[in-house]
């Protein structure tokens, strides 16, 4: 009996080791995976000169930080001639910014000759994100000048039209060279100000010129005036210079506003004579009724004649001689009007005026 408890306890502590053996083994393995890895970036710094402890690594690793970017950035900038410390790439990855994009516009400004600091580079990037620009894009706009085209083809312009002082438009296309300013960058107007600010000017350049003969004998004084307008202020931009791609000769503008002027003028003149015309009608209106109404009253009186005779009769104030004298002169009166409107007729005049 004892016998048989004693091999058990025997192959208990033996499967026991087993498991502790077990353990070890892949807690070893896990160790080994996890160092190696750290190994080969802790070695790819030390060959490349700019070493990083292990502790260090361990701390990123911590931290969710991909060490070998931030090692990789460290070794770009070593070799270009610059150190920066993996703190310092390290913060500007946790703050959002693109640490490869720094370190190669860092280089590439230190390479141009161009004054960027570490401070101002991590600072640009974070502004510049999420606008479909980087900081690397600015740096190399800042050493190779880029072009504009002015007005923006994505606008569906091709051409900015302005018309001269003697009412002949142009149509001009213009192309803008410029160089970033890395000291503007943050906060300065973007790309779409300075296309605006250069219609503009062409545009007062344009309307200011006595002719639009003299804007084609001389183009280049339209860049001349909007230079020296100082358009690029407050942008992020620095204009190298403004060339004239295309001047067309476009519509005669002044005789247009002329000819809808007088166009106008006539309409209103119009408009002014149907007004009196409609008074003097209205007027006339106004006059015939004026007439159908005393001849009313005309032919009222006259209706009370015989009545006043009668009553004249019947109280003795009128014989029969007084009346038949009124009647005379009334046959006179008729004789006398018939024999003038045979004379008239015969005369040729209107009997009835």
């Amino acid at each position: 009996m004892n016998q048989l408890i004693t091999a058990n306890l025997l192959d208990l502590s033996g499967n026991f080791k087993l498991i502790l053996g077990g353990i070890a083994l892949v807690i070893i393995i896990a160790i080994v995976a996890i160092f190696g890895g750290f190994f080969k970036i802790w070695l790819r710094a030390k060959v490349s000169g700019a070493p990083v402890s292990f502790g260090t690594l361990i701390a990123m690793w911590l931290r969710k930080v991909p060490n070998s970017l931030i090692v990789d950035g460290r070794i770009t900038a070593f070799k270009a001639g610059l150190d920066y410390s993996t703190d310092n790439l390290e913060a500007h990855y946790l703050a959002g910014g693109n640490v490869g994009d720094v370190v190669l516009s860092l280089v590439a400004a230190d390479k141009a000759g161009i004054s960027l600091d570490f401070e101002r580079a991590c600072a640009i990037d974070l502004a510049v994100k999420g606008t479909g620009k980087t900081v690397l894009e600015a740096v190399r706009t800042s050493i190779n000048p880029a072009v504009i085209d002015c007005p923006n083809p994505s606008s569906g312009k091709d051409k900015i039209e302005a018309v001269a002082r003697d009412g002949i438009s142009l149509r001009v296309r213009t192309r803008v060279t410029v160089r970033t300013n890395l000291d503007r960058f943050v906060g300065g107007a973007t790309e779409e100000t300075v296309i605006a600010r250069v219609g503009e000017g062409i545009v007062t350049s344009i309307g200011s010129a006595e002719s639009h003969k003299h804007v084609l004998e001389n183009p280049d004084n339209i860049s001349k005036l909007v230079l020296e307008k100082g358009v690029d202020a407050s942008t992020a931009f620095e204009i190298l210079s403004i060339d004239i791609a295309d001047v067309d000769v476009g519509d005669n503008i002044g005789a247009k506003l002329q000819t809808e002027q007088a166009e106008a003028d006539k309409q209103v003149a119009q408009a002014k004579a149907e007004v009196r015309r409609a008074a003097a009608v209205a007027n006339e209106q106004e006059m015939q009724a004026r007439t159908q109404e005393q001849r009313a009253k005309v032919v009222e009186a006259e209706a009370e004649i015989p009545m006043a005779i009668a009553e004249s009769f019947r109280t003795g104030n009128l014989g029969i001689m007084d009346y038949t004298k009124y009647k005379n002169l009334i046959s006179d009166t008729k004789m006398r009007e018939s024999i003038a409107g045979e004379e008239g007729l015969n005369a040729g005049e209107d009997p009835s005026v």
